[in-house]
């Protein structure tokens, strides 16, 4: 038998990591949603047939998330193993191989032009449910100018919409982190035209999602798949491609807001690295680093900072004197 059992030992762990001065949020999350799912399913001990039942709940992962989560349970382990030899500790030979991640497809302003022209002709086309041209066009704004992910848009109810729909409530997102977002002025334009047309179509409850579909003659919170697909056909019908045919994944409007905003500060002439942390804020990020991932070396981009350089920098390769 092990010295503490699961739930002490995965909160001594975290005790002893956070007071080394690391934030550990992921690895909180990730631990005591295995504790949890392993009381669920019946079992007191994160043993060799627990941890292959937990692994096979995150297939569907992306092998790198994957092989993330399996060091994090193995590191774990083997802190455990240190006062316990008993203890199991996984295989690290069995662990999900890194490969690379698919280079994003980056959604230019027009090509979202596009689909915001495709979706408000959605309602004339569907007439059995009005809303489904509204909830697409406002699905597409506050994806390309909030920078949600896709799950956060889903779980938004009419009671997030704060400060008379300028600032949306993101609620228990990624990791169990809440934060609030200031829209742009358009985009608060866009989401209270649609408040107006929703509210004679739907429910107005304060619990009711912002964004719904109709299904077996009721309305409902539009689902992962669903919302998946409908912003998929979006990019079909607008032609949205990019310059070796590829259609951007939905999580690639993602990348293309944060790539816009750089884009943007640039041409503002704004100091660039003090708004990076904004930008990470803005996306629910806690460091830099995590919102660098999305910030990829585009041409425009290229253009831009080469510009930058050149206009402080360059005298240094051309070889003027001060």
């Amino acid at each position: 038998m092990c010295a503490l059992n699961l739930e002490q030992a995965v909160e001594s762990y975290l005790e002893y990591k956070i007071s080394l001065g690391l934030h550990f949020r992921q690895e909180s999350w990730l631990l005591r949603h295995i504790q949890k799912q392993i009381l669920e399913n019946g079992r007191v001990e994160l043993d060799a047939i627990a941890y292959e039942r937990w692994n096979n709940s995150i297939k569907n992962r992306h092998s790198n998330t994957r092989r993330k989560w399996q060091q994090i349970v193995y590191n774990f382990c083997l802190y455990r193993r240190r006062s316990d030899p008993t203890v199991f500790v996984p295989e690290a030979e069995g662990f999900a191989r890194k490969r690379p991640y698919v280079t994003p497809v980056i959604v230019e302003p027009e090509q979202i032009s596009r689909m915001l022209t495709v979706a408000t002709g959605l309602s004339s086309s569907n007439r059995s449910f009005p809303l489904r041209g509204p909830c697409m066009r406002l699905a597409v704004v506050l994806l390309y100018t909030c920078g949600l992910r896709l799950g956060e848009l889903l779980r938004l109810k009419l009671s997030d919409v704060e400060e008379g729909g300028s600032v949306l409530r993101i609620r228990e997102s990624k990791f169990h982190r809440s934060r609030l977002i200031p829209l742009s002025e358009s985009a608060a334009g866009e989401l209270r035209a649609y408040l107006d047309t929703r509210r004679a179509l739907a429910s107005t409850k304060a619990d009711a999602p912002l964004l719904c579909n109709r299904f077996g003659g009721t309305l409902h919170p539009y689902s992962h798949p669903g919302m998946q697909a409908a912003l998929i056909n979006l990019f079909d019908a607008a032609g949205v491609r990019d310059e070796y045919g590829r259609r951007p994944r939905v999580h690639d409007i993602r990348h293309s807001f944060a790539l816009q905003a750089l884009i943007r500060w640039y041409r503002q002439r704004a100091d660039v690295q003090s708004k990076l942390p904004m930008l990470a804020l803005y996306m629910g990020h806690t460091s830099i680093e995590s919102s660098a991932y999305y910030l990829k070396w585009v041409p425009t981009l290229r253009r831009l900072a080469s510009t930058r350089f050149e206009e402080r920098f360059g005298y240094l390769v051309e070889g003027e004197s001060l």
